[in-house]
């Protein structure tokens, strides 16, 4: 018995977009590895690679996900 029930058919109202396709999809029409969402309207769906980017950048920006810098490495 599988632990967990792989869901062909997408619950209406529920939009992904498709990295493969560069698409937007209504249901899970390609494999969870290649989408994003679940998203709650084809408008968000269709922003998700602008949103992606906006969190992309906050996180490389944000202080609390760098280490310190680190000093020249001493090999002697």
């Amino acid at each position: 018995m599988a632990l967990f029930k792989k869901r062909t058919v997408g619950k209406p109202g529920e939009w992904y977009y498709c990295l493969v396709h560069k698409k937007v999809e209504e249901g899970p029409e390609c494999p969870a590895k290649d989408r994003f969402g679940p998203y709650t309207s084809r408008q968000e769906a269709q922003q998700a690679m602008d949103l992606a980017r906006e969190r992309n950048l906050e996180w490389e920006n944000d202080p609390r996900w760098h280490d310190a810098q680190a000093g020249p490495a001493d090999d002697a």
